[in-house]
């Protein structure tokens, strides 16, 4: 193989690795939302869309192929945004993170 080769390979690699770190770290961050707001209150179709974020993640048709996990990282955004807006409209307070 040559050098430049091996350059592409190494610079797709560590794409495909800091994309697959971002949507674990939303994923954990979503499912300690979940778990907080469980019985505060929050709207059934926030719920659905916490559980339909959870089922597009895991499931094998994606709208980019799986080493891109774009549409992955932005649906989990999407929901985490609306358990969130959820949350501050029922009234639950928001806990400090340490990241």
């Amino acid at each position: 193989m040559s050098t430049e080769l091996w350059w592409v390979a190494a610079v797709a690699a560590a794409l495909i690795a800091t994309t697959a770190a971002l949507a674990v770290a939303l994923l954990v961050r979503l499912v300690r939302a979940r778990r907080r707001l469980r019985d505060a209150g929050i709207p059934v179709e926030n719920k659905v869309a916490f559980w339909g974020a959870l089922i597009y993640l895991a499931s094998p048709v994606d709208l980019l192929p799986d080493p891109v996990l774009l549409d992955d990282i932005g649906v989990l955004l999407l929901a985490l945004r609306s358990l969130h807006s959820a949350a501050a409209r029922a009234g639950v307070a928001q806990e400090s993170q340490s990241v």
